[in-house]
């Protein structure tokens, strides 16, 4: 069985976020997937990076320790999913936190001579299921910096096999009829992932 880590970044139980992290998990665990949901919210997930795990940033094993947890969960997963809306052209905090907290040294790269090398090449397949409120012509014109993290950098740790970057723009004036494509959307790409 293959073991999924899905990381959903929403406060609000009655989110569509919420809704879309329902049809991923719903999907995956019917595929066959080992699922393993990570809920920051729920979790209480402190995403303050503190000074001392800062000075220890490069040390490790030591930078791992307040996070032990959460890095065995990332190192478990052989595919890793992230639900999350774009709240001002970016992560959630709690969401961003966790990539400062827990995509370190020795977990999702390696620092070797001062070169860079992934880490995470366990993981084969990487998907984000987001929102913004944005249209695609403003989320394009303000850099679009979630999908550019995701496409680019967190690809550079693991170098999956399969990416997709799933999004629905411009939720303040998307139909109920829109958001239903979009779930529909997501199910179908969570059923060929």
């Amino acid at each position: 069985m293959t073991r999924v880590l899905v990381l959903f970044a929403h406060p609000c139980e009655e989110s569509f976020s919420s809704a879309l992290k329902a049809v991923v998990v719903e999907t995956l665990t019917k595929r066959g997937w080992e699922v393993d949901l990570c809920d920051l919210y729920a979790e209480g997930f402190d995403p303050v990076l503190t000074a001392e795990e800062r000075r220890n940033y490069q040390s490790i094993p030591a930078n791992c320790g307040p996070v032990q947890g959460y890095v065995d969960r990332l190192r478990a997963a052989e595919a890793l999913v992230m639900v999350f809306p774009v709240w001002n052209f970016g992560f959630p905090a709690i969401l961003k936190g966790y990539f400062d907290r827990v995509f370190i040294p020795g977990v999702s790269f390696v620092l070797d001579q001062g070169m860079v090398a992934p880490a995470l090449t366990h993981i084969r397949k990487m998907a984000a299921v987001t929102t913004y409120g944005a249209t695609k012509w403003r989320a394009w014109l303000a850099g679009n910096p979630p999908a550019r993290v995701i496409k680019r950098a967190l690809w550079f740790c693991a170098r999956p096999d399969k990416m997709r970057y799933l999004a629905l723009h411009d939720m303040n004036r998307v139909t109920e009829a829109g958001r239903l494509r979009y779930l529909a959307q997501v199910q179908r790409e969570m059923e060929h992932f």
